[in-house]
């Protein structure tokens, strides 16, 4: 996990060995002052040398300024190049998520996504902002420390250290439990973000159907997990610390203990004795660094392994490695033998076949789990087909890219697709091609402008998230705006008037008759009164084309299914005359 760490942090990697070098410079100075005490009792103090002391205090002095000012700037630096480093991370991680198909997202909750690029990437600031450099830090002021030791009197540098053993039966001990606890936690706090995003969204269900205290109760279960899971981790640390404290109260005390009696004996001076006294003091500072260093250790080794899960994970649906090109495009789209499932246990389309000739209007209908939006997902390419193949003007889809073959598409969907921004940002997506005289003009061809003039801003005016400042129709009739702008090859719509009233219904069937002229058009449609001047007409059921032709070939079958469904809707009424779609 460090050595994957490592190539994020590489970019700053000459900053990262300036910090290491401030580091062991304050470590050093800071190393250095029991042995200027030492001096100062035995050799000017003893001898009354004030001159000599005052040399010594100002080295003293010297040496708290310089490591104040070493640990003032390789704070700042190592926090700069930490924010830097997850700044790479975080773009890594979403950069990914934006490249992985659909069905990645089938699988995975979104609070749990969300967690990985937030929370799982922020327990790695410590580690990255300064817990490495630190680390390293830490570990020099032991030998440090260990060296004036040892010059001074390898007697009491052996009595002081005799208790490590002690400390790394602790110390692995309290690994191997703490380890599991976080990723305990992380788990835990997944879940807690996954229910809370899921239970926002559909807040209104919840209210409407009276289930706040249901759902509370539930969200009270994970929460309840959450923490136990922290407690543990709280547990094992209120056991470590005490025992980190006694185990070096005890090596102090041997000090006095032996270092005092070699004192009564004369065979180790009061300079000395004082020095190791701060020295076993100082020795267990950065140990307890250490130890805490360990602690964020742990929490980043443990978001590491769920930010590399994402950063790992295989996408199904990739570009090819040696990519072809659609010469001049014309939209003529060919479905030969098609299978697909969404899983193994389950086959959504079975040998379909179909082709749609450029410039042609094809229509899908069927009952609700026939296969119908399942053909506009293989198009696209947000799923791989299990067998067959589909061409796009004679090409097979998998050997264009997936930007060359998205870009011939303008999709335009039930659940219309808005994000916070404003209405202009909406529409040409950050298109710098798109000129906002285009947009203005696409919006009065289509009426939309009477109610976006009336807005605060006009087209500069910021929706909320999905759009919800405006009704149902108005958003939709903003994605026909954006799926007219981008001139398409091949129009996608999907139920595009299911969800709006009968007056917007009017205008975007105006919209939609003038978007398919002259353009492969693919429409999937439960109201038969939009499709019937379709030049061809797909009638799946359970994941195959039962009947294909036009409006009045259809109706001319008396058994024929697409019959059926017409006189479902249209027993009490004529057919209606318009045409719309």
């Amino acid at each position: 996990m460090l050595r994957r760490l490592y190539q994020f942090i590489k970019p700053y990697r000459w900053y990262v060995v300036l910090g290491i070098v401030l580091t062991l410079s304050a470590s050093f100075l800071g190393t250095i002052r029991p042995k200027l005490t030492q001096v100062a009792v035995d050799e000017y103090i003893r001898n009354n040398d004030f001159e000599g002391l005052l040399w010594i205090v100002l080295l003293l002095i010297g040496a708290l300024v310089g490591e104040f000012f070493l640990l003032v700037v390789n704070t700042y630096l190592t926090r700069w190049f930490g924010q830097g480093t997850l700044y790479n991370l975080r773009t890594a991680v979403f950069k990914k998520i934006q490249s992985l198909h659909v069905q990645f997202f089938d699988k995975n909750p979104l609070g749990r996504l969300i967690t990985r690029n937030t929370s799982d990437i922020e327990a790695l600031s410590d580690l990255l902002s300064d817990g490495v450099v630190n680390i390293i830090g830490d570990m020099f002021r032991i030998i440090f420390i260990l060296y004036f030791m040892f010059s001074m009197s390898w007697e009491l540098t052996l009595v002081a250290v005799s208790v490590l053993p002690l400390l790394f039966y602790a110390t692995f001990l309290f690994k191997a439990k703490v380890r599991v606890s976080f990723l305990n936690v992380r788990d835990q706090i997944s879940r807690l973000n996954s229910f809370v995003q899921e239970h926002i969204s559909g807040m209104a269900i919840v209210q409407l159907f009276n289930k706040e205290d249901r759902q509370r109760q539930k969200f009270q279960n994970i929460n309840s997990s959450y923490k136990g899971a922290y407690l543990d981790t709280i547990f094992y640390f209120a056991i470590f610390w005490p025992a980190i404290e006694i185990i070096a109260s005890l090596a102090m005390a041997l000090v006095i203990w032996y270092g005092g009696g070699r004192a009564l004996m004369d065979q180790v001076t009061f300079g000395i004795l004082l020095a190791f006294v701060q020295y076993v003091r100082d020795f267990f500072r950065p140990i307890r660094g250490l130890s805490e260093k360990f602690n964020t250790l742990q929490s980043a080794l443990a978001s590491s392994e769920r930010i590399f899960d994402v950063l790992d994970t295989n996408n199904e649906v990739a570009d090819p490695e040696n990519p072809k090109h659609v010469e001049n495009p014309q939209g003529r789209i060919q479905f030969e033998d098609v299978w697909f499932g969404y899983n193994e246990e389950e086959t959504v389309l079975k040998d379909v076949s179909f082709e749609a000739e450029s410039g042609e209007t094809v229509a899908i209908v069927g009952a609700t789990g026939a296969g119908k939006s399942t053909i506009i997902n293989l198009l696209m390419r947000f799923y791989d087909i299990n067998k067959g193949k589909i061409s796009l003007d004679g090409v097979d889809i998998k050997d264009l890219t997936l930007q060359e073959l998205r870009s011939n598409f303008a999709l335009v969907l039930q659940d219309n697709a808005l994000f916070s921004g404003t209405i202009m940002e909406n529409i040409t997506l950050g298109n710098p091609d798109i000129s906002e005289d285009k947009v203005i003009e696409t919006a009065r061809q289509v009426e939309a402008d009477r109610f976006i003039n009336k807005l605060p801003g006009g087209f500069n005016y910021k929706l909320r998230e999905r759009g919800d400042s405006l009704s149902m129709g108005q958003r939709q009739l903003i994605c026909f705006i954006r799926a007219m702008v981008y001139d398409p090859n091949i129009l996608v719509l999907d139920e595009a008037t299911s969800s709006v009233d009968s007056e917007t219904e009017e205008i975007v069937n105006r919209v939609c008759d003038k978007l398919m002229e002259d353009r492969t058009s693919i429409v999937i449609a439960h109201r038969l009164s939009t499709i019937h001047e379709a030049d061809q007409i797909l009638v799946m059921h359970k994941g195959e084309i039962r009947e294909r032709g036009t409006h009045g070939e259809l109706l001319q079958k008396d058994e024929g299914i697409y019959r059926k469904l017409y006189e479902l809707q249209y027993k009490d009424e004529a057919m209606p005359a318009s045409k719309s779609v």
